[in-house]
């Protein structure tokens, strides 16, 4: 009869545990796999399958009784380490959003808006087709899975059980947050310029000829210009969404690498 000691239980409850509790954190909130449109239970199954296939290829880990006062705290770091490398990559798509809202004030869509389930609120109409077309164009990129791989490796970076998390990579998620102005403002930029400029000549000749009506002649004209203006500009956004992708995947790597370091040796 094959007997199993208390101790070798523990570490096998371990070895799936604390890589499944880091990849369930970081699917929560990671685009794609974090929207809340997307059902919980295949979440759950796929963070448990690639925990099952990559737990015999992680370093070794401190060997603690799972419900120990140690154990717990190591499973609580692994759901802050997934859910700080995920919430990374959702800048992304915030900041794509954040240019579809600067896009649609310009062309007057600001009243125009939808439930979104991913925010539980109302975004407007432009907003959310952003996201989608983002959505959609990270999947072309194969994004969600160079986000899994920048996970992956995380394990070699951050094994588990590691001493302490450097609090310069919080700071450095909140400078992050940053980009999601910059990075809307300069996706939305050539339409913002292009239809600024339009309101501007509209406001000119309402001061020319006071008797036509800017907001009945305005309206129709800068929605219809909107929407040229954006047949003219989308086939160049995927390559702009790309680098920016690319980037932000690199800023994932940069986070679990400060993440890692020790106390005051981060950059």
């Amino acid at each position: 009869m094959i007997n199993f000691t208390l101790d070798q239980w523990y570490g096998w409850i371990n070895a799936f545990l604390w890589p499944f509790a880091r990849l369930l954190a970081m699917f929560s909130v990671a685009p794609v796999f974090g929207e809340s449109t997307a059902p919980s239970l295949p979440k759950v199954g796929l963070a448990a399958v690639v925990a099952i296939v990559v737990a015999p290829t992680l370093p070794p880990f401190p060997a603690l009784a799972t419900s120990s006062y140690e154990g717990l705290l190591v499973l609580a770091q692994q759901v802050f380490i997934g859910m700080a490398l995920g919430f990374v990559m959702r800048l992304c798509f915030s900041a794509v959003q954040t240019a579809g809202d600067f896009v649609g004030l310009q062309m007057g869509l600001s009243l125009a808006t939808l439930y979104d389930p991913s925010t539980h609120s109302n975004t407007e109409v432009l907003a959310r087709l952003f996201n989608i077309m983002a959505m959609l164009l990270f999947l072309v990129f194969n994004g969600h899975l160079l986000m899994l791989d920048v996970l992956l490796r995380s394990f070699t970076v951050l094994p588990i059980g590691h001493p302490s998390l450097n609090p310069a990579a919080w700071m450095g998620i909140a400078e992050l947050g940053g980009k999601i102005f910059s990075s809307g403002l300069l996706l939305a930029l050539p339409l913002i310029a292009a239809l600024l400029t339009l309101n501007i000549s509209l406001g000119i000749l309402n001061r020319a000829a006071p008797q036509l009506s800017a907001f009945s002649v305005g309206f129709p004209i800068m929605l219809i210009s909107g929407v040229l203006l954006l047949t003219v500009v989308l086939p160049h956004t995927p390559s702009y969404l790309n680098e920016f992708y690319q980037e932000m995947l690199a800023q994932m790597a940069r986070i679990a690498d400060t993440l890692a370091a020790p106390r005051g040796g981060a950059n």
